[in-house]
């Protein structure tokens, strides 16, 4: 460890090992520098690893910092539990999967197989709902599982559908995510003997991004931690953006009532930003009533001014921000990655990728639905994974009746059983039942069951082992085959939604068929393609944004810091969101935490953009600047008419540039 690089109240929060421990941590304060040092210094205190449970919201994150603290060590750290609260959650049910009732191999159901499943549980139930009602339904159902609220006002209908579907959850031995963090929790509460064994092992506990827990997943780790009371937490309530998803900035004030024998230390020393981002964030921050006092501190010189323009439109906007972005990359010699480009919503990214695109400036789009996830490409997959591997239950489960043919749930029972009473896997157990008079199926449901295992053996023979240039055509025939078209078409109560959809399935079959077709490519064997589609979805955002321009909405820059940050559309309507301050009278305030949370990303220089009309889908609207414009002090905003490219003597100097980048 090297204590010398930390501040008096960074040292102290290492040091402070035992008991309840609230540090909060204002933004760019170094709080992944003092997490890692605490972990780093317990083990140096000879606390055992297998005793320490270090808690965060991503992968990523906690890669991070399982990474940094092996550095630190110098050690392996097989024992060292650093987890997200979910797959935390995930490895308690697999260990103790039979004492609730489940088999062993769990399958995880993600937000897009979640709907489908409510979807098909309706249809048992003879009712039917469009994908926005489905939408609707499945918020209902975690807010429920999480205990933020119950029923009232649904009709009791609903009530059966959220029954049905556990009950098609349970028969596939499936959780879904919020399954991860409630059913622990009922196993402590229900199996007293189970909590012992984990508190037993998680001695000394610790939460970063605090703030970001939900009520469900603080009743978790509190459970956990009454006995010994080794829980640290770290969070910033400032930067809390996350309520629509269940984050509770208040589990701070539960914090301080459950361990009233807290230590509280603030972190409020910034190593990110200058001064003028920081005087800028802190007035705007202090307008809020429900938070922690606290004052971020610059370590760094004043800087420029916040510049702020007043494009025409969103087209201008756009054309602004890549030309201003093109003029630093000559002027200051500026790799792309130095660029973080913010917005409130994923529908003001089009005019600014297509400008980017125009200009050839490289970038990466985070935040939206990834491509891989969604439901009509995740269809597809199962196809070709049961194809390839009949025995993959889970993919052969998922398209048995995708698109609809008759295959409900009384078939999904009787496979499942059979597979469970015979040993079989659900394809073995599928062609048992797909026999008319000598199944228990009715003979409807067997003769059906008996095309489909027909129609894929046909496909199966064709595939063959999937080594080959011909796969994307023969996908294409499945599709035709399957009229998966026409099932679009007939889910979707829009047709452009329906439109939206099958051209994704174009843009995947083209993906193969690219990839396929590539002279470079010596293995065209299905099995590597999805492969690599399945990794390069899950690869790192940081990873993907090396040398491009990086545009996202805010929620996704959270954790981030770019040293020029634009925020595009600081408008009324947009920040705050028209729809977030109608729907929580708590809106405003989280709203405003956003826009902080957005300041704050930059290092060096920040531009924000107000357009003075902006196209919707009513016509073209006059814009009314954000009411958070006028709480920030007028002396740390400059106004800017336009970035151009290139001043005069500058073409030779980008030239100059350009020969020393290539070396020539």
């Amino acid at each position: 460890m090297e204590p010398d690089q930390l501040n008096p109240e960074q040292l102290q929060a290492v040091r402070t090992l035992h008991g309840p421990l609230l540090i909060i941590a204002g933004a760019g304060s170094g709080k992944t520098r003092v997490i890692t040092h605490r972990i780093a210094h317990m083990l140096d205190k000879h606390i055992p690893q297998n005793q320490i449970l270090a808690l965060t919201f991503t992968n990523k994150a906690a890669r991070e910092m399982e990474h940094r603290v092996k550095e630190l060590t110098g050690r392996k750290l097989t024992n060292l539990t650093v987890s997200t609260f979910h797959s935390f959650g995930l490895q308690i049910l697999r260990e103790q999967a039979t004492t609730l009732g489940y088999a062993e191999h769990l399958s995880v159901y993600d937000s897009t197989d979640s709907q489908s499943l409510i979807k098909e549980s309706a249809r048992e139930l003879d009712m039917d709902f469009d994908s926005a009602e489905i939408q609707t339904i499945a918020s209902l159902f975690s807010a429920v599982k999480n205990g933020q609220r119950d029923f009232e006002g649904f009709d009791e209908n609903i009530q059966t559908l959220y029954r049905e579907y556990n009950e098609h959850l349970k028969l596939f031995n499936g959780v879904d995510f919020d399954d991860l963090i409630v059913k622990p929790f009922e196993l402590w509460t229900n199996f007293p003997e189970v909590l012992q064994l984990y508190r037993d092992r998680y001695r000394y506990i610790l939460v970063d991004e605090f703030q970001d827990t939900s009520l469900s997943q603080y009743r978790l780790v509190k459970l956990l931690a009454l006995e010994h009371r080794n829980l640290c937490v770290v969070g910033d309530d400032d930067q809390s953006i996350y309520s629509w998803r269940g984050a509770n900035y208040r589990n701070i004030q539960e914090f301080e009532r459950d361990f009233p024998e807290r230590v509280e230390i603030k972190l409020e020393r910034n190593y990110r930003s200058t001064g003028n981002i920081l005087s800028a964030a802190n007035a705007l921050i202090r307008n809020n009533q429900n938070r922690k006092s606290k004052q971020l501190k610059a370590n760094k010189a004043e800087g420029g001014a916040i510049e702020i323009h007043y494009p025409e439109n969103e087209t201008a906007e756009a054309e602004f921000i890549v030309r201003t972005i093109k003029a630093l990359f000559v002027r200051e010699n500026r790799p792309y990655s130095d660029f973080g480009i913010l917005v409130r919503t994923n529908s003001l990214t089009r005019n600014i990728e297509m400008a980017l695109l125009q200009d050839k400036v490289p970038y990466s789009l985070s935040g939206g639905t990834s491509f891989m996830e969604r439901k009509e490409v995740k269809d597809v997959v199962s196809y070709l994974r049961t194809l390839l591997n009949p025995a993959d239950d889970i993919h052969f489960l998922r398209i048995l009746n995708t698109p609809r043919r008759g295959l409900g749930k009384a078939v999904l029972e009787q496979i499942y059983r059979t597979s469970r009473n015979r040993g079989l896997t659900a394809w073995e157990a599928a062609q048992l039942l797909a026999r008319p008079g000598h199944s228990p199926l009715t003979n409807r449901a067997a003769a059906d069951l008996s095309i489909l295992l027909d129609q894929l053996s046909v496909f199966r023979e064709r595939l063959g082992s999937g080594i080959g240039r011909k796969n994307a055509e023969i996908v294409r025939d499945l599709l035709t085959d399957i009229r998966y078209e026409n099932y679009l078409y007939e889910e979707n109560s829009s047709t452009r939604a329906a439109e939206w959809r099958w051209q994704n399935i174009q843009h995947f079959v083209q993906f193969l068929s690219d990839w396929e077709s590539d002279s470079q490519n010596d293995y065209p064997a299905l099995s590597a393609f999805l492969n690599r589609m399945t990794l390069d979805n899950r690869e790192d955002e940081g990873e993907k944004g090396r040398g491009s321009v990086s545009l996202m909405t805010i929620h996704s820059a959270k954790g981030l810091e770019f040293p020029v940050v634009f925020v595009a559309g600081v408008e009324d309507g947009i920040l705050p969101h028209a729809r977030s301050v109608e729907e929580n009278q708590e809106g405003f305030e989280e709203e405003r935490r956003l826009f902080y949370v957005a300041i704050t990303r930059a290092q060096q220089k920040l531009f924000l953009t107000c357009c003075q009309n902006r196209r919707t889908q009513k016509g073209s609207e006059t814009c009314t600047p954000s009411p958070f414009l006028q709480e920030i002090p007028p002396h740390l905003l400059k106004t800017v008419e336009n970035y151009d490219t290139f001043q005069q003597g500058e073409a030779e100097k980008m030239f100059e540039s350009l020969k020393k980048k290539l070396g020539i």
